[in-house]
């Protein structure tokens, strides 16, 4: 067959990026059959003709789609088919929508769909950093209207040297997941999670990628020479000029000014409805503008209250530049959980209660990564409507809650004890109350409190906080960083920069911004004042409510009592089909988990039960000795003698003549099935059976 399509290729990272254009996939508006070593991921970037009616955001799709035949699997379950988006799929798709979604006009609101298709994964090549590079790739050399391209690059760490786009196990056992996006000039995304990387060490890490992502620009640079397409039209969904002229003479920006500057969120919202209600009664016979009107008054909001910021350095809440909002904490909010915290910051709030279970409670991953295949520590974050003052039906979680749980889980996960020093599975779950920005970073400070209440040995505390930005017209040097934003800041600022870490470094970062890219300085600056400000949150509010982990888990927390057996007993606990460890659950009331290795961990809230399970245990896993006294019951009599069972699955014979020291001429007359003695073991008998002996030890006087 002859070659009828584009091979582009370049070394990355010491491998080969190879790019087919034109091979498949030819009635997408852009195209690109990736391959980086031998991972494979084809994505596409499709456009509507038209724009879609009666909306005012530009609707922007992305998709990660996971392929279990990419890495030999058949799906479980009975479908047997891919079900819906894994966690890791949402979580991707996000990273590659945050740095592409501001490089679209800003006025486009034709339906755009990024589609990525994983269809092999070599192990050495992450299918999440081919994905991303090809999306920015598909999107540039079609005709679809975008201010490209971007790249991104992915950084790791192992033993404090930086490695550029790591394999899965590196990725995976590294001290640091660093993503950038760049376009050619600036960094447009950070996300990162880290155990306690310091801010010096992370800033050269983030420009680090940077630099890499420039090789990568110049080289999609080359492919949109040779085969991108012209940019195609669009109609302009961009508010009229006449049309702001005239809602300035009826609301002044005086008025729009008062109107926001407030600190309380209802009040700003019913200033917004009052002036909407006013210029829809002035509009009443212009239907065009009362169409648009929303968006309209939205673009006023937002000119007047970025004004306000940078050009009078005015907040709409009234605080400082560096002022974050009242704090507030306490634990033990909810009774009987086994553990909760509530932290508030202004206008939002979050409870995060915590779960403790046995390890075998764990989360399962069927997912494309062979080193990730379970999750100890599980982070779910919940967003109502009424915590906005809405009212809509909860669909279960979406992709925000999802991802801002997933910033909170990365967060916590170097802080948290081994599986040796707390054998626990563990999950919390963060419920926003209220919110008015940054309720992502606020979870991160509940789940800390609500773990150090529930006793779970954290090494330190994590806090976490925001930073916004408002440029100017005036050039990169044009622009004023805000600490702590609240949401009319987050809605009309350039940038929400969250960084999570402990007293001794950053633990997670996820950068978004609106603009195309932020300079050095701008990252630096939000850096040092998040640093400043999780300072200031750990020693001044967290620790006051909650200053180091308690020593043992509350009254409802299962408690676990971990034993090692050697592994060749594994068998001899379990029983054949799990008849033993049956047995010994329902005499107890446990839960019992074994790994491999001979790990036991017996888990409960009896410890009088507890213990008598790991005496069954150790027991059944021990070589019994000559001597040795055991409690067991007549479970057999015949006319020889007795069997007892001293142990689940574990017998041996008292003959007749060692029932007692008086003569016994049927063994009925002093044994009945149930009866519960003491008994000495004798060694083995001729057919290698336990033998013991009641009448030499004392009986329990009932």
């Amino acid at each position: 067959m002859e070659k009828n399509y584009k091979t582009f290729t370049m070394d990355l990272a010491g491998r080969t990026l190879r790019v087919d254009v034109g091979r498949v996939g030819k009635q997408a508006n852009g195209c690109a059959f990736m391959q980086y070593g031998e991972t494979t991921v084809l994505c596409t970037a499709t456009a509507s003709e038209k724009p879609r009616e009666g909306i005012d955001f530009f609707p922007l799709s992305v998709e990660y789609e996971e392929k279990l035949y990419s890495v030999g699997k058949i799906p479980g379950g009975f479908n047997k088919r891919e079900g819906k988006a894994s966690e890791n799929s949402v979580l991707t798709s996000r990273v590659i929508d945050r740095p592409m979604r501001p490089l679209f006009p800003k006025d486009y609101r034709n339906d755009v769909t990024l589609n990525n298709m994983v269809m092999a994964v070599d192990p050495s090549c992450r299918p999440e950093l081919v994905a991303m590079i090809g999306s920015a790739i598909a999107t540039s050399i079609s005709d679809i209207p975008f201010d490209g391209p971007c790249a991104t690059t992915q950084i790791g760490m192992i033993d404090g040297e930086l490695i550029v786009n790591p394999s899965q196990e590196q990725w995976k056992v590294g001290d640091l997941n660093l993503t950038v996006a760049s376009t050619s000039e600036k960094v447009i995304m950070i996300e990162a999670g880290a155990n306690e990387i310091q801010e010096e060490k992370m800033i050269e890490a983030i420009y680090m990628a940077h630099e890499v992502n420039q090789t990568l620009i110049a080289f999609i640079n080359q492919m949109v020479a040779e085969v991108g397409k012209a940019k195609h039209g669009y109609t302009s969904c961009a508010i009229p000029d006449e049309m702001f002229a005239a809602m300035k003479e009826i609301v002044t920006p005086e008025d729009m000014e008062a109107a926001v500057f407030t600190d309380e969120k209802q009040v700003r919202e019913e200033n917004i409805r009052n002036i909407t209600a006013k210029l829809e009664e002035a509009f009443a016979e212009k239907e065009e503008w009362l169409a648009i009107l929303g968006e309209a008054i939205y673009q006023y909001e937002k000119k007047t209250v970025r004004k306000m910021i940078l050009k009078d350095q005015k907040r709409p809440d009234g605080r400082e530049i560096t002022q974050i909002r009242h704090l507030a904490a306490e634990v033990d909010l909810i009774p009987r959980v086994h553990g909760s915290a509530m932290f508030t910051r202004g206008q939002t709030q979050i409870c995060t209660v915590t779960t403790l279970a046995p390890l075998s409670d764990m989360q399962r991953i069927d997912g494309l990564d062979e080193n990730e295949v379970n999750k100890r520590y599980m982070h779910h974050y919940n967003f109502p409507s009424y915590s906005v003052g809405e009212t809509r039906p909860s669909r279960g979680p979406g992709r925000r809650e999802i991802g801002h749980g997933a910033l909170a889980e990365k967060a916590l996960i170097p802080v948290l004890p081994s599986e040796e020093e707390f054998p626990y599975a563990i999950r919390t779950v963060s419920e926003t109350f209220e919110s008015n920005g940054s309720t992502s970073q606020a979870a991160i400070c509940a789940s800390t409190m609500s773990l150090m209440a529930a006793g779970v040995p954290i090494k330190k505390p994590v806090a976490g906080i925001s930073c916004g930005l408002v440029t100017g017209e005036g050039g990169d040097e044009d622009y004023i960083v805000l600490t702590d934003i609240q949401g009319l800041e987050d809605f009309f600022g350039d940038m929400d920069f969250k960084v999570a870490g402990t007293h001794d470094g950053i633990t997670a970062i996820q950068m978004d911004i609106k603009i195309h890219g932020l300079t050095r300085p701008i990252v630096e600056e939000a850096i040092r004042r998040t640093k400043e400000a999780r300072e200031y949150i750990l020693n001044d509010v967290m620790i006051p409510a909650i200053a180091e982990p308690r020593k043992e888990v509350g009254q409802y927390a299962p408690k676990i009592i971990s034993v090692q057996i050697d592994p060749e007993k594994i068998g001899d606990v379990v029983g054949q089909r799990g008849k033993t460890i049956n047995e010994i659950i329902a005499r107890t009331g446990v839960k019992i988990d074994i790994t491999d290795d001979g790990k036991v961990s017996v888990c409960g809230t009896d410890g009088e039960m507890m213990d008598k399970a790991v005496e069954m245990i150790k027991i059944i896993t021990t070589d019994v000795a000559e001597g040795q006294i055991f409690k067991g019951t007549v479970v057999s009599i015949k006319e020889f003698g007795a069997f007892v069972e001293f142990a689940p699955g574990k017998e041996g014979m008292v003959h007749i003549s060692k029932i007692s020291k008086e003569r016994v001429n049927r063994v009925e007359d002093v044994l009945t099935l149930g009866d519960k003695v003491n008994v000495v073991c004798l060694g083995k008998d001729k057919m290698g059976r336990m033998s013991f002996s009641m009448k030499d030890v004392a009986q329990d006087v009932v």
